[in-house]
């Protein structure tokens, strides 16, 4: 059982992947977003918010694990790890999710890759 502290941490973690994703959708996504893309944390769904945050701790655990020697990862490759963390979740909350939900790096879109690969370098600058 998580403490408080660890709880607030998480919670943090969380809204911080986030904003990540909310800021890489405004600066990625060729158009308007649709509104699910950039839903405020206060409204995003609670596995979603829980997703986030387990995402995060993911990627925090590779970097800490690795001894900072992600900083030699290409930008693809650290988004990567984001996108199969994320699948990862998405798997776990749906039993049968729809295919672009899962889609291999190679299938998803460009403004998608980008984002998850400015996802893991704003948790690698967080330290």
């Amino acid at each position: 059982m998580k403490t408080s502290k660890e709880k607030t941490l998480s919670v943090e973690q969380g809204r911080a992947f986030r904003e990540a994703w909310i800021a890489g959708v405004q600066k990625h996504y060729p158009g308007e977003p649709k509104a699910g893309y950039v839903t405020p944390w206060e409204e995003t769904p609670d596995w979603e918010r829980a997703s986030a945050a387990a995402v995060y701790e993911q990627v925090r655990a590779f970097i800490e694990t690795s001894d900072g020697a992600t900083s030699k990862l290409t930008r693809a490759q650290k988004g990567r790890f984001v996108a199969l963390c994320w699948i990862g979740q998405i798997f776990k909350h749906f039993p049968d999710p729809k295919p672009s939900y899962v889609a291999d790096w190679d299938d998803m879109p460009e403004w998608q890759r980008e984002t998850d690969s400015d996802i893991f370098e704003r948790i690698e600058q967080a330290g």
